[in-house]
């Protein structure tokens, strides 16, 4: 891991689902805030640069694994953004998607 990035950003950055998973599976905050950003709106705008540099398609895969670990994806982060309001930044429909669902979720049992 990086000396620079915390192990859940870090995994975030580097868009290794598997590794992130594990972090708030052993108590990691799911909503850890680094370089003013949540997790949920790096794995966005991780996700979004990397299909904007490769020229790839968009992925939801580090994404999808926050909020099924409890990240909140209405949460403001320090640079101002909800998760959606970054996915609407890169057009990236999946992660809105995904999120929508997430905050229907929390809705319907009360969060």
């Amino acid at each position: 891991m990086s000396d620079y990035w915390p192990p859940a950003h870090q995994a975030v950055e580097l868009e290794e689902a598997e590794a992130l998973a594990r972090l708030p599976a052993a108590g990691a905050d799911p909503d850890e805030v680094f370089g003013g950003m949540t997790l949920l709106t790096h794995a966005i705008d991780t996700e979004g640069d990397g299909a904007l540099q490769s020229g790839g398609p968009l992925t939801v895969r580090t994404t999808a694994v926050l909020p099924a670990f409890g990240a909140d994806p209405e949460l403001v982060g320090p640079n101002r953004r909800t998760p959606m309001e970054q996915a609407g930044l890169y057009g990236h429909r999946l992660a809105q998607e995904l999120l929508i669902a997430h905050i229907g979720r929390r809705a319907s049992v009360g969060r």
